[in-house]
């Protein structure tokens, strides 16, 4: 069987001083792609919607990597002190990818902030401040411990059951922001036992389309993590009749 080529966006630094603007993807995402039996491919930021439709002709899924925040008044909402947006750039191109995947109905699995892009996008909403807005959680963010792990609650049925089964389950988290509603067009499929969304998938029969606030691809991964990228590659090569939805803006 053909290896199937899914697409990979990255994170964008503008230039400063003496360093020129340049974009750089953590090894873990396209390393599992390509252990999960993909080919993955960078696409780089671009405003040009034509080129990116044409490329999208030619990829079988996308994977939308972590990174820092979406601007929240780009969905309506006032900046909360404690966001810090990721590069104008890079969040324009984000958003446009999301729109169009979602239209045509691309095989897609959404990553930490990737996860947050494709609720919003369908027409949910995010909590801007776990701290404030969920007072009870858990800390989702250790500011020492990048790979801040911890457990996990799968909803039976799921893709996320499919991969942790029973049994104790952590995961690497870090995260200040979360999903508040979820977009009608997904169904939750873990949280951390406060509460907090942690995984969704798309109840649409007609899209494979998952999201996950842990980090699968990170170096702290467990073997049983690094599944959910066999899943997601497994289910590119059972694609169903694209059906149009309305897709917010």
């Amino acid at each position: 069987m053909t290896k199937p080529i899914i697409g990979l966006n990255a994170d964008y630094r503008r230039a400063q001083q003496n360093q020129p603007a340049f974009s750089a993807i953590t090894a873990g995402y396209y390393d599992s792609l390509q252990r999960a039996g993909a080919i993955a491919v960078v696409v780089p930021p671009t405003d040009n919607e034509h080129d990116l439709n044409s490329l999208f002709d030619r990829l079988d899924g996308f994977v939308f990597v972590g990174g820092a925040d979406l601007d929240p008044r780009r969905d309506g909402f006032m900046l909360h002190p404690t966001v810090k947006p990721m590069e104008a750039r890079r969040e324009i191109f984000d958003r446009m990818c999301m729109r169009l995947i979602a239209a045509r109905r691309m095989p897609v699995f959404g990553i930490g902030v990737g996860m947050q892009l494709l609720n919003v996008t369908l027409g949910g909403t995010l909590y801007l401040h776990i701290p404030e807005d969920l007072p009870e959680a858990i800390p989702h963010k250790d500011l020492y411990d990048p790979d801040h792990r911890h457990s996990l609650v799968v909803k039976a049925g799921s893709i996320m059951e499919k991969v942790y089964g029973e049994g104790d389950i952590r995961v690497t988290s870090r995260h200040h922001m979360a999903i508040d509603d979820v977009a009608p067009e997904f169904d939750v499929t873990a949280r951390c036992p406060d509460g907090v969304i942690e995984a969704i998938e798309s109840n649409r029969p007609d899209w494979v389309a998952i999201g996950t606030q842990f980090h699968p691809e990170s170096r702290a991964a467990s073997a049983m993590d690094c599944r959910i990228f066999e899943e997601f590659v497994e289910a590119i090569a059972n694609p169903n009749p694209v059906v149009s939805l309305k897709i917010a803006a």
